[in-house]
């Protein structure tokens, strides 16, 4: 991490990195993404499924989208609010299609959802610490009105448990009402997201009726905690140094990709 993003995220608990990908990372995953939205269920390869917006294991579904779990623009980030011990626990893709119906996500974090020991988030020596950290590579644009990902900045280090009477309850479903406290982050195609799950965060409902919103959304832990999630077929469709990133390891042994700054497949 740089120390002006060291700086953001500790501040806000997010970092929003403008133009991340190439405009041809943004085209060939936009395209690969749009083949996974575009496939029956019944003729996705196995291991593949939709629920809801949800496009279940979609960064395996193509190599222009299993790079982006160790693109260059984050895997040092990546790697330093793992502690070096990073694992990809999770990589879904997300879709919302215009004039489908859509929801306000209600404020929420790991605190919140699971308890105030669900999360860690620390600095020690110069650096950044967090046990759950999200990845948003963002394909398509997200104008300001649009809707998408909202964040109460600095929650993150909040020492007081949330009072439910405040942000309307926790209900945000207005981008031109926003509470005080509450922003709505809205990058452009090309540009990633990441945030700590000790974050405050929701999601406003998606209003364009002609564009849709494509994001992946990647997950990490250190590699000692939880348990490995990927189903054997998707497993076979990744490259040796991804297999290497979803694999569980003890908490004093290093990866081999870990002492790479650019990760490439082999």
């Amino acid at each position: 991490m740089t120390d002006e993003q060291r700086y953001q995220f500790d501040l806000w608990g997010y970092l929003h990195i403008p133009g991340a990908l190439s405009e041809q990372e943004v085209e060939e995953a936009r395209e690969a993404s749009q083949r996974y939205v575009d496939t029956p269920v019944e003729d996705l390869p196995p291991g593949f499924g939709k629920d809801g917006k949800r496009h279940v294991h979609g960064f395996a579904f193509d190599k222009a989208l299993e790079r982006l779990a160790l693109h260059p623009s984050v895997w040092p980030i990546v790697k330093e609010l793992t502690k070096g011990r990073p694992r990809l626990s999770s990589g879904t893709l997300q879709v919302n299609i215009p004039g489908e119906h859509d929801v306000a996500q209600r404020l929420h974090c790991a605190k919140d959802d699971w308890g105030w020991d669900a999360v860690q988030y620390a600095v020690r020596d110069g650096r950044v610490f967090s046990d759950h950290i999200v990845v948003f590579p963002y394909l398509t644009d997200v104008n300001p009105g649009d809707g998408g990902l909202l964040a109460v900045p600095g929650s993150h280090k909040s020492m007081f448990e949330r009072p439910r009477s405040l942000f309307n309850e926790g209900l945000v479903d207005d981008a031109n009402q926003l509470p005080a406290g509450v922003v709505n982050i809205t990058p452009k195609a090309g540009d990633v997201v990441i945030i700590t799950e000790a974050l405050t965060h929701g999601v406003l409902a998606w209003t364009p009726k002609d564009r849709n919103r494509l994001i992946l959304v990647l997950r990490y832990h250190p590699q000692y905690q939880g348990n490995e999630s990927f189903p054997d077929e998707i497993k076979e469709r990744l490259s040796p140094e991804t297999i290497e990133l979803i694999s569980k390891a003890g908490y004093g042994d290093e990866k081999e990709i870990v002492r790479e700054d650019v990760v490439r497949f082999s």
